[in-house]
């Protein structure tokens, strides 16, 4: 799966929908919002950054969530380093990865910065003093499991698991808690059954609660000790 390049189509707003798995890559109502309820306040962030933070991804997309969470790491004056590493199947070009972004005034500046580092393959870099981002491409059955590599949050935001169920997978989610620090936590915007049960079989104490807009439920956890 090296070197695939995301297909889309969009939507009004500029909404990024995804060719391969017929989805959209943020809420039709408020991407941002969508974000910060999600995976920020699913994390219990930004009140548990601290130095040496590191929060794991699966779905890099538009890179909006790396953005939104630095933005608040940025408001809280949280100490660094911050470390933001994702895993990505297919990445965006840059053209179109300004396009949607520009939905988002709020987040130019570090939009800016991430764009000036992004390439066919992702980025591995310090996208600005204190924080590190590291994309990595490719299948996550397979980079996943072969990453050295733990978090003490991950951000769960692959498309659809009724149209993308290779990333929600019980052995994918095995490995979600198999990179987790003790205590670390996951969000995720879907609260699918076979999702939360992988998840609680990888060790997290899983809970339901409210999503966001349209979105009854979401979920959420911490790694048992």
């Amino acid at each position: 799966m090296q070197n695939q390049t995301a297909e889309l189509s969009w939507k009004p707003g500029d909404v990024p929908v995804s060719e391969q798995f017929d989805d959209p890559y943020f809420s039709l109502e408020n991407g941002l919002a969508e974000t910060r309820h999600v995976f920020l306040d699913g994390n219990d962030l930004p009140a548990r950054f601290g130095p040496g933070f590191h929060i794991a991804e699966l779905g890099f997309g538009t890179g909006l969530n790396f953005l939104t969470t630095v933005l608040a790491w940025q408001v809280a004056g949280a100490p660094g380093p911050l470390t933001f590493t994702s895993f990505e199947a297919f990445p965006m070009s840059v053209k179109d990865m300004q396009r949607a972004l520009n939905a988002f005034p709020e987040l130019s500046d570090p939009a800016g910065l991430l764009l000036a580092h992004w390439g066919p393959e992702g980025c591995c870099a310090e996208i600005l003093p204190g924080v590190h981002l590291n994309v990595l491409t490719g299948d996550a059955n397979e980079t996943l499991p072969a990453w050295g590599g733990q978090a003490d949050a991950w951000f769960l935001d692959g498309f659809s698991p009724a149209k993308n169920p290779g990333l929600w997978s019980p052995e994918l989610m095995h490995e979600v808690g198999a990179h987790t620090r003790s205590g670390g936590s996951f969000a995720t915007y879907t609260a699918a059954g076979f999702v939360r049960r992988g998840l609680e079989a990888a060790g997290f104490e899983v809970t339901r609660s409210p999503g966001y807009g349209r979105k009854r439920h979401m979920s959420r956890g911490v790694l048992r000790s």
